[in-house]
């Protein structure tokens, strides 16, 4: 398969291009990709487009390497775009109803009562707005619910968009655009919250900036080891010859994130498109809302067990796990240390630039941007994934009470310059250390429950080097 006439990339915000232009350093893992000759010239500005066999190559590389991204725009529209709605439902009436009034009329809705309780109100809000009702007797899970209207979808592509959600009209042919590229199997776009009374208060505003469902504003390839690891099917486009056997219905939590994994794992791709919406009516109350958080952690060991190389809480390199054992022992060898290690990667990094104009410095880039990295999910580990540890470590410990002020500092200070304008630094804090309790408790309950640490252990991997 290759991408057709026309199809334009370009090169992702954190892509550089450095040699002028003999070479582009990015992609996840960080790489320094080798420009022939031939190929240099494709490359127009930060703009690839396909023309040829060579620059299709090329436009293919990039996008597998997580360099650079579709120009949704100029992607061409499907010329069979047929598409139908499935709805999974449980006691949601109301916003069931204001979803399908989203929808509008033009293509098939089916909407699956997973068992409700009060059934009829369901059925009646179905039936107002002309959408088939599968009604379940048996509650078998939003994944389960799911696969019970893809048996009946008869279109190349299936929208999947759970009750609270609300679908502007352009979502949808936007995010099939993206299915030029005969790879992609699925696309969803960013899940922002929607305007209730209940978003007005404080945890409303943070999940307003900080959802667990909102995965940022830069497009991205969806896989696993990258800032977008996967992609909630809230709502979502996808070919329905891509999902395989759908969803694992014995999955409660997670059963999307599994489903993605697997559509990668086939060689498909997942793309996310921030330029477009889909509001979710996030939970406010505080009991639900932390609740749900803790849920979501729970799905981390029954993924572990069926992708155990995806999981992990960490990703980090032998020489950056060096260096923050270093720093994280507080002694007075453990700055000499870490220059020591940071200097070492610099030149071992440098050699293998060897062919690059100015090798010491791309690799003293390279190491800086590693060690934020490092640290970075290091802070994560201390404060969400490992926090019970955290906390027997800090009432015996004084170096492990530092680290972990450290690690909750910088990470509130850092997340609310990016994006807690919203909210008030005090209770974004606050609204910030609560999410990670919850989580992390989510993930040890799992972890007890299954009696595995696969969803707690780091993973150590290594740098690679690329030519085109």
């Amino acid at each position: 398969m290759t991408l057709p006439l026309g199809f334009t990339v370009t090169l992702d915000r954190r892509t550089r291009v450095v040699d002028g232009g003999a070479a582009l350093l990015g992609g996840f893992p960080t790489r320094l990709l080798s420009l022939t000759p031939r190929a240099r010239p494709l490359l127009t500005g930060r703009t690839v487009r396909v023309t040829d066999r060579a620059s299709a190559v090329l436009a293919e590389r990039l996008l597998e390497a997580g360099m650079a991204n579709p120009v949704l725009a100029e992607l061409p529209p499907q010329p069979d775009a047929r598409w139908t709605f499935v709805v999974p439902v449980r006691d949601r009436p109301d916003e069931l109803d204001r979803l399908l009034a989203s929808i509008g009329i033009g293509h098939e809705v089916i909407v699956v009562d997973d068992a409700s309780r009060r059934a009829s109100d369901i059925a009646d809000v179905a039936a107002k707005h002309g959408a088939r009702l599968v009604a379940l007797t048996v509650n078998v899970g939003p994944g389960g619910a799911r696969n019970a209207g893809l048996r009946l979808v008869t279109t190349p592509y299936v929208v999947l968009v759970d009750s609270d959600i609300v679908l502007p009209e352009e979502t949808v042919p936007a995010l099939l655009r993206h299915f030029a590229d005969p790879r992609v199997a699925m696309a969803v776009p960013r899940i922002t919250g929607l305007r209730t009374e209940g978003a007005e208060g404080w945890l409303g505003r943070y999940e307003d900036t900080r959802s667990s469902l909102d995965l940022g504003g830069d497009p991205a390839a969806v896989r696993p080891g990258t800032p977008v690891a996967w992609a909630s099917t809230a709502c979502v486009v996808a070919r329905v010859d891509a999902l395989g056997d759908g969803f694992d219905a014995t999955m409660r939590v997670g059963e999307d994130v599994d489903l993605g994994w697997r559509v990668l794992e086939r060689g498909g791709r997942i793309r996310y498109e921030p330029s477009v919406v889909a509001w979710h009516e996030h939970r406010t109350r505080f009991g639900d809302w932390f609740t749900r958080k803790a849920v979501y952690g729970t799905g981390a060991h029954p993924l572990a067990r069926r992708h155990p190389e995806y999981i992990a809480p960490a990703i980090l390199a032998p020489w950056s796990t060096a260096l923050i054992v270093a720093l994280l022992a507080q002694r007075r060898w453990s700055v000499p240390a870490a220059a020591a290690i940071y200097a070492g990667t610099t030149l071992r990094i440098a050699r293998k630039l060897d062919r690059a104009e100015r090798p010491v410095r791309l690799a003293a880039w390279l190491t800086a941007n590693g060690s934020v990295a490092a640290l970075s999910q290091a802070g994560n580990l201390l404060t969400r994934h490992w926090w019970p540890l955290t906390a027997v470590g800090c009432v015996v410990s004084s170096r492990v009470r530092r680290a972990a002020a450290v690690a909750a500092l910088t990470d509130i200070a850092l997340e609310y310059r990016k994006d807690g304008a919203n909210l008030d630094l005090a209770r974004f804090a606050v609204a910030r250390r609560l999410d990670d309790l919850a989580y992390g408790a989510g993930v040890w309950l799992s972890a007890a429950r299954g009696r595995s640490t696969a969803a707690l252990r780091p993973r150590l991997t290594r740098r690679r080097r690329g030519r085109s």
